[in-house]
């Protein structure tokens, strides 16, 4: 279990976004796919981060006092751009798994995208790290 690196347990299906696609799209992806966490891409390379946070409150703030109409017309005019993360921490997939841990509990994030020679390559969350107590706890 101490050899365990990133790469062993990260998500490598990944679902990610482009800066300029919109909040209706962001919100879709999420809901569908039933995720939380969205990477933003620009050429394989990570540039920001959308969690479901994000997306709340962007709403809250955007739509507090609009109609269900006009709130699903201006979904479309807000670009992912807007309100991701900028400054997303990342790990490399050589990395040891109880590192990553430390630095999701340390920073309390629910992920952590995985980033190889300067590209998107996986992303682990705190459900990775539930799986792998789960298996560790079988195997007791």
């Amino acid at each position: 279990m101490n050899r365990l690196k990133v790469r062993d347990i990260m998500n490598t299906n990944l679902v990610t976004l482009e800066e300029n696609e919109d909040l209706d799209l962001a919100e879709n992806a999420m809901k569908y796919g039933r995720i939380r966490h969205l990477p933003v891409v620009k050429n394989k390379k990570l540039v920001g981060l959308v969690t479901h946070r994000d997306i709340l409150r962007a709403q809250v703030s955007v739509f507090a006092e609009m109609s269900p109409e006009d709130r699903a017309d201006i979904r479309f005019g807000i670009k992912v751009k807007e309100i991701m993360q900028h400054d997303v921490k990342s790990i490399g997939p050589d990395f040891s798994i109880l590192e990553a841990a430390k630095i999701i509990k340390t920073n309390k994030f629910g992920c952590l995208p995985v980033v190889e020679k300067d590209e998107l390559v996986g992303i682990i969350t705190e459900a990775d790290f539930i799986d792998l107590v789960i298996r560790a706890l079988e195997d007791l």
